[in-house]
């Protein structure tokens, strides 16, 4: 097996730098280390990518110059160095002793009196090395500069607490699937295992676990008996209502979790659409672990003349490519993967295939937009664009503060991840 930090940094430097995601990244990396340094990598991924902003300023302090080119790596493995001193439990002479020694796997034996000198100084001057960080916004906040801009522009009053959720360690929801059993009476089979939860009312489906747990441990689930999804996810099959015998399309469905979640709501026909032929492989394995049927085909959401059958849907779920900023907790890359250039053209991709999914809905059809977006041009200013443009677009108040100013329903990270829906009705 090889060095947990090691492979943490290997793991870092292909994200950063290389622009990998960290979800594609950590199944083979969590193959290279041992059963019981699993949590540790998968901590210490994510920490150093929730704190770089901080971890480079120290660097910038600590290093005469920043390691570049064939040393580049090795910057990574002091910010692993780092984020334990500062952030873990790990007691300081052990996360300096075990960051060192990843230098003799990583084939860098003459770098370790410079690692060594970094961490030591660290540990002297965190004190002032912190205090220096926390006057630059974006080390305080730890987010990029034109993603503080934005949230501070849209949320005047919130800012600072979605920044601080964004830094937490995201919960774990469940959804019991209510062909098995109730809420309530699932919730019984998890305290008979001494799993801690609770109930919360307004998501009817949905069980908050105190701590994450593995899915082997929770009861049925191999069986079909619950899935692991947010809470703010599973508002978008709640909102769509299916009924018995309609036909629904669910737009955008990888990894098919709101897919099953409708089937498990109501006996539909759903056809589950995604242009990733690779990602519809997940949707597949999850309707086959909870029995369920629907119709999956790969295809474009924008280009629906390619793949569509002419026959009109009852309901559609649009659940529409996105920045994803809404879960940066649980994707702490998306932070520096993403650029503000991308989110000009998510919300042209967005506008393009509602109004080519648009005819696709029945006259009194429902239809729900949703995003795991918290940026207001990819959620009510795009449907508010999408109400002036199209005369037969209804909007479906869903909270008491929907209107056509600024319609929809915005979940902001907290107790759930951030989430945006509107319902729309096609007028008869």
């Amino acid at each position: 097996m090889s060095n947990v930090r090691a492979v943490a940094a290997q793991t870092l430097f292909q994200v950063v730098d290389k622009g990998a995601s960290l979800s594609a990244q950590l199944p083979n990396a969590i193959k290279q280390v041992s059963p019981k340094d699993k949590a540790l990598l998968q901590s210490m991924c994510y920490g150093v990518l929730r704190y770089l902003p901080s971890l480079e300023n120290y660097c910038q302090t600590l290093l005469e110059q920043p390691l570049k080119g064939k040393n580049r790596v090795f910057q990574f493995l002091l910010y692993v160095g780092i984020y334990q001193l500062q952030h873990m439990r790990i007691p300081a002479h052990a996360a300096v002793a075990e960051t060192v020694n990843a230098l003799s796997e990583m084939r860098a034996p003459g770098l370790k009196g410079l690692i060594n000198a970094i961490l030591r100084n660290f540990q002297r001057q965190q004190a002032s090395l912190e205090e220096k960080a926390n006057a630059i916004p974006v080390c305080r906040y730890n987010h990029p500069s034109w993603f503080l801009k934005a949230i501070e522009t849209g949320y005047p009053q919130q800012w600072e607490s979605i920044l601080a959720a964004n830094q937490t360690q995201a919960p774990m929801w469940l959804r019991v699937n209510q062909r098995h059993h109730t809420v309530e009476q699932y919730s019984k089979l998890l305290n008979a295992e001494g799993i801690t939860h609770q109930l919360e009312p307004r998501f009817k489906d949905g069980i908050l676990l105190a701590n994450a747990v593995d899915v082997d441990k929770l009861p049925g689930f191999a069986e079909g008996a619950s899935s692991v999804q947010d809470a703010a996810a599973q508002l978008a099959a709640q909102l769509l209502e299916p009924q018995h015998n309609e036909r629904i399309l669910d737009a955008c469905a990888a990894p098919g979790g709101k897919t099953c979640h409708l089937l498990e709501l109501a006996d539909c026909d759903v056809t589950a659409l995604d242009f990733d032929p690779t990602r519809l492989t997940r949707v597949e394995e999850n309707l086959s672990r909870l029995g369920l049927s629907a119709k999956v085909i790969q295809g474009d959401a924008s280009q629906p003349e390619q793949w569509w059958d002419q026959q009109q849907f009852d309901r559609i779920l649009l659940d529409v490519p996105c920045s994803a900023t809404g879960v940066i907790r649980r994707h702490p890359d998306i932070k520096w993967l993403r650029r503000a250039s991308d989110i000009e053209e998510l919300a042209l991709l967005q506008a393009k295939i509602l109004r080519n999914i648009w005819p696709l809905l029945k006259p009194g059809g429902t239809l729900i937009y949703a995003t795991c977006s918290v940026l207001p041009q990819e959620n009510h200013v795009q449907i508010q664009r999408f109400l002036t443009e199209f005369e037969d677009a209804q909007l479906s108040l869903l909270h008491e503060h929907d209107s056509y100013e600024k319609p929809g329903l915005q979940l902001l990270p907290g107790l759930t991840d951030g989430f945006y829906y509107a319902k729309l009705i096609k007028k008869n």
